[in-house]
């Protein structure tokens, strides 16, 4: 697409290139999710000892996983390969979502829009990175710790994957507050005064959220709430300075009028 003047949209498309660009846009995206699995693939079984590591770290001595299904050796490698190879396009992804509708935007909001998409990927990682190195430790040490006597831990290796690929979907979603309450003040669903005067509620709500996103234990669920009661507030502070920013942008644009 051409580039267009300071705050003014692009010239609109037919129809017919904007589907022909989206199909270009997806296939690149489809692409991107293949590559990265053709090489994680290889390492998936190194990377599940990896990804198990926290809970095989305290199963006592001589214990070890299990893999009740027949095909879970196959499967569960398989499984965890796709979805890191879409964990590791998502900025490939983000990136190609971004061109498409970047020419449809404003200027003044091209300059909000790639940091915010550049942040939510940061955040992303950071709740999924959190997860792993915080809450997993804490988590399974509580699971280990309570079973009765004469009871022996062997997990299975498919639902170990589905718990953790949960919670590294619950904690990365939950890290992206801060850009969810910067969006919803830049499109004027709420101001940032608003939002500070609902705080009793979303703190009921990030303990609610917790303990529906995690395992029945006080442990995760506050694990969970806790960093997005924090997240909410520094997207109030971060949304703070968008919204003075937009205001200042308004103020010119009328004043070019």
């Amino acid at each position: 697409m051409s580039s267009s003047p300071e705050g003014q949209q692009a010239p609109e498309m037919p129809l017919i290139e904007h589907l022909l660009e989206l199909r270009n846009r997806l296939l690149k995206m489809v692409l991107a999710v293949i590559i990265c699995f053709a090489v994680i693939y290889p390492f998936a079984n190194d990377l599940y000892l990896l990804l198990s590591q926290p809970l095989r770290d305290l199963l006592p001595e001589g214990q070890m996983m299990i893999a009740t299904d027949i095909t879970s050796p196959f499967f569960a490698p398989l499984k965890l390969a796709l979805v890191l190879a879409v964990f590791a396009a998502i900025p490939i992804i983000l990136y190609q979502l971004w061109s498409f509708v970047a020419p449809g935007l404003y200027a003044h909001e091209k300059r909000l829009a790639f940091p915010l998409l550049f942040t939510s990927v940061i955040l992303f990682y950071g709740g999924a990175t959190f997860a792993y190195f915080v809450v997993f430790p804490l988590v399974f040490g509580f699971f280990t710790a309570i079973g009765p006597e004469g009871i022996i831990e062997l997990p299975d290796i498919a639902s170990y994957l589905n718990f953790i690929l949960k919670m590294f979907f619950a904690f990365g979603v939950a890290f992206e507050i801060p850009i969810a309450t910067v969006l919803l003040i830049l499109t004027g669903a709420t101001t940032p005064n608003d939002l500070a005067a609902k705080r009793p509620y979303v703190v009921v709500a990030c303990f609610i959220i917790g303990m529906l996103l995690t395992p029945p234990d006080i442990i995760s669920q506050t694990l969970l709430a806790v960093p997005m009661w924090i997240l909410f507030e520094f997207g109030i502070l971060f949304g703070r300075l968008a919204y003075k920013e937009r205001q200042d942008t308004d103020e010119e644009e009328l004043g070019s009028q």
